[in-house]
């Protein structure tokens, strides 16, 4: 299950994943509620049952010490963790330092393929490719290291602006088109950089 984690469930989920690997017993509420300075155990209780919401632990009820992570089975690895880097426009290109706001944990059985480390994701703003149905509030998955090809939704640098966009070829020349008919067509001045072609997309739902 794709799930987008908070910063402390995010350090939780670490925290776990390293218990486990290293062989160790599973902590019980009281050691993670100390372990992160929690003034109580419901703290604790509350981003366990978050976790377990979104698919990346598993607890019985029933059993101390019973947490575990979700993340293989026997030797195969189906959970990855991506970058989330910033935002990307899917509407009038914009000016964007790309920095990485957190993890987003995806399920290589959902996506189709196992993401390599070229992969990353990008939170939408805009609606030029709604015709694509990908809408604000969106989260994409980027392959950086996929050759794009005509027909694919690309991140693309586009006369150094970041957009999100249709990748056509007109007499030859690489371009930019929106699926959303108030948007034109958009054409490089000086250049166009694909930086990764959209592997799948992530709903937000309100």
């Amino acid at each position: 299950m794709e799930a987008l984690l908070t910063q402390k469930q995010r350090e939780i989920y670490v925290f776990l994943r390293d218990v486990q690997k290293n062989g160790e017993p599973a902590p019980s509420i009281s050691e993670i509620s100390q372990h992160f300075g929690f003034r109580s155990s419901r703290s604790a209780r509350d981003h366990l049952k978050a976790l377990e919401r979104k698919g990346l632990i598993r607890r019985d009820a029933n059993k101390a010490r019973s947490i575990r992570i979700l993340e293989a089975v026997g030797n195969e690895t189906w959970s990855f963790a991506l970058p989330l880097l910033g935002s990307i426009v899917a509407g009038h290109p914009e000016y964007t330092k790309q920095h990485q706001e957190g993890i987003v944990h995806v399920d290589s059985r959902s996506l189709g393929f196992k993401p390599s480390s070229h992969c990353y994701a990008v939170r939408v703003t805009g609606d030029s490719m709604t015709g694509k149905g990908i809408y604000e509030g969106d989260i994409v998955i980027v392959d950086g290291s996929k050759q794009p090809r005509e027909g694919d939704i690309v991140a693309a640098l586009i006369d150094n602006e970041t957009t999100l966009k249709t990748l056509v070829k007109r007499n030859g020349q690489n371009y930019l088109k929106p699926e959303n008919n108030k948007y034109p067509d958009m054409t490089p001045i000086n250049e166009l950089v694909i930086q990764g072609v959209v592997r799948t997309v992530i709903r937000h739902i309100c």
